[in-house]
């Protein structure tokens, strides 16, 4: 509950940060911009998407220990999941937990929610590598004293820092520590879930190198992908902007997105830092603002799909039973 006002306080803090966002530039460059755009080059700015999910699903995929969902199922529970991360005011958890839950006729929950674990993991290792790329590409077209430059190594900093952590944890045993200590004061009645999940996340990083490889690489074309999403964006938008800008722009954004994580879909936090990235480019901070109301709106259709999904599976799944554990 008290997760829940805290997001809902980020959200709200968010929407005012927006207003005042759009207050200080001013609606007429925002439209100006938005004017540009046609009905098919919105279509064809939500086409690469599709892309992006496919990489990551193979992301995810190859989180697993081993192989047991059909690609599809594990491509239509991420698209549903995501979508869930995106309206829930509760953060990612929900559309975690929701991912692990529609691929439970094919794979137990001793071996998905692992997985759910490791793919998070893996695609911020990615998410990682692919800011240090557009880190170096900035370096190589903006002055070394660019603020967009010094902003991109911090947010560096901050994620290395926290990847670093959060690969420290579930190398350490500190899950199952962890839960022997909630069952010690009582919070807990059982460890054994705790114990579980530990046992399976370092027995992957102990023994699937192959394997958690490859789920880094295809997180990271997922986030090259996203940089080529906001190419064609930049395009339909009618800005002279090459692919290396558009990836320094995409990476930056995926910096802030991760630094705010708190904040429900980091409503205010990417148009803040999108304003000022194409106001520092040249384009104007009504352009970036028009950007990120473009990549808003391209959410919401994925959402809709995703949601969509979600309905048609739980249709498709009615009284399939979990899948029982197995060694």
């Amino acid at each position: 509950m008290l997760m829940r006002r805290v997001k809902t306080a980020f959200l709200v803090v968010g929407a005012l940060v927006l207003g005042v966002l759009v207050y200080w530039i001013g609606t007429e460059p925002v439209l100006e911009t938005l004017r540009r755009l046609s009905w098919w080059q919105f279509i064809l700015v939500c086409v690469p998407y599709a892309g992006i999910a496919a990489v990551d699903t193979l992301g995810w995929r190859f989180a697993f220990a081993r192989d047991r969902a059909p690609y599809w199922r594990l491509y239509g529970a991420r698209l549903a999941g995501e979508a869930l991360n995106l309206v829930t005011a509760v953060g990612s958890v929900g559309g975690e937990a929701v991912k692990a839950w529609l691929v439970r006729r094919d794979v137990a929950y001793e071996e998905s929610i692992p997985a759910v674990v490791i793919a998070k993991t893996t695609t911020t290792i990615a998410q990682g590598l692919f800011l240090l790329i557009g880190m170096v590409l900035a370096w190589g077209t903006l002055p070394v004293d660019s603020a967009i430059l010094r902003g991109m190594l911090w947010l560096l900093v901050v994620e290395v820092l926290a990847v670093g952590g959060f690969v420290g944890i579930q190398l350490s045993g500190l899950l199952a520590r962890a839960g022997r200590l909630l069952t010690t004061f009582g919070v807990v009645t059982d460890a054994s879930y705790a114990e579980t999940l530990d046992r399976a996340l370092r027995e992957y990083y102990g023994s699937q190198w192959r394997r958690l490889a490859l789920s880094v690489g295809f997180h990271l074309l997922g986030w090259l992908l996203g940089a080529l999403e906001t190419f064609v964006m930049l395009w339909a938008l009618g800005l002279d902007a090459s692919l290396v800008i558009a990836t320094v722009v995409d990476a930056l954004g995926s910096g802030v997105r991760f630094a705010t994580f708190f904040v429900p879909a980091n409503l205010g936090a990417s148009e803040g830092a999108n304003a000022a990235a194409f106001a520092a480019l040249g384009f104007g901070a009504g352009v970036g603002l028009a950007f990120s109301f473009v990549r808003r709106a391209r959410q919401v259709v994925w959402v809709m799909i995703g949601i969509g999904v979600l309905v048609a599976m739980r249709w498709a799944d009615r009284g399939v039973a979990v899948r029982p554990s197995s060694d």
